[in-house]
């Protein structure tokens, strides 16, 4: 039996203190880690071993991929354009690179940000303004925003984020990306 364990958004603000974002910045519906950034606990015995951990990007998105893949049943190229098989991470298979070249989130209102590795990019609102850049791993809590500092960075993940938006998905065509089963 596979149990996955996991929620669809970030905690909601919490009264008496309650700190249900674990510190991270935003809450449920907003655009930051606080509002999207949620536990993924998977267990399967004699398939995963226990305790293992990944770093991989995952999406509830991606589950649909997952489990045509865990199944067997085939993906026709305009489903899901936006998931991606996780089982070879579930498995400890390596696949030598990220399975996504990044992944988009939505604030409830409507805000787009797109994480690439360690990098989190939140686009410009559309009345002027630059976007912000993020540096995940050294800063978790979204408290310095880097895209004046980092400008090739920001223009290369903003690029991207207007190419996935104009195509209308993120996934490449069938058998030309990874994440394809």
């Amino acid at each position: 039996t596979l149990l996955i364990v996991t929620s669809d958004n970030g905690g909601q603000k919490g009264a008496n203190g309650h700190r249900s974002a674990m510190g991270f910045r935003g809450y449920k519906g907003d655009i930051w880690e606080g509002g999207h950034r949620v536990p993924f606990i998977v267990r399967w015995p004699g398939k995963i071993k226990p305790g293992a951990v990944s770093g991989e990007l995952v999406s509830l998105g991606d589950m649909f991929a997952t489990f045509a893949d865990l199944t067997g049943a085939p993906l026709p190229d305009d489903a899901a354009e936006d998931s991606w098989s996780v089982l070879p991470v579930l498995l400890g298979k390596p696949t030598g690179q990220p399975l996504h070249e990044a992944l988009i989130f939505q604030a409830g209102n409507g805000d787009l940000a797109l994480r690439q590795g360690r990098w989190k990019y939140i686009a410009a609102k559309p009345k002027g303004g630059s976007g912000q850049l993020y540096d995940l791993d050294a800063d978790p809590r979204e408290t310095q925003d880097l895209a004046a500092e980092n400008p090739p960075i920001a223009a290369a993940l903003a690029a991207l984020l207007d190419k996935y938006r104009s195509q209308g998905f993120s996934r490449p065509m069938r058998g030309k990306g990874p994440g394809f089963p």
